[in-house]
């Protein structure tokens, strides 16, 4: 469910800016910056990098790309 919330035009015209960049829509860079702070403020640990790899992760389960891992 959509709701309207209010944001400063600064970072409406940051996020076209990078939306162009990542093939994303104003709404959808700013949901993907969303979830990477809400992920590094519950993991305060991890850098950037593996927040990305990890959420990418997610995703690819979420769409059914899975596989075995095998060790050695």
């Amino acid at each position: 469910m959509a709701t309207a919330v209010r944001i400063s035009e600064k970072l409406v015209n940051e996020a076209k800016k990078f939306s162009r960049v990542d093939h994303r829509s104003i709404t959808g860079q700013i949901e993907h910056w969303a979830k990477i702070g809400k992920c590094a403020e519950e993991n305060p640990d991890l850098t950037y990098g593996l927040i990305k790899e990890i959420l990418m992760g997610l995703e690819e389960l979420e769409q059914g790309e899975r596989s075995e891992y095998k060790f050695g």
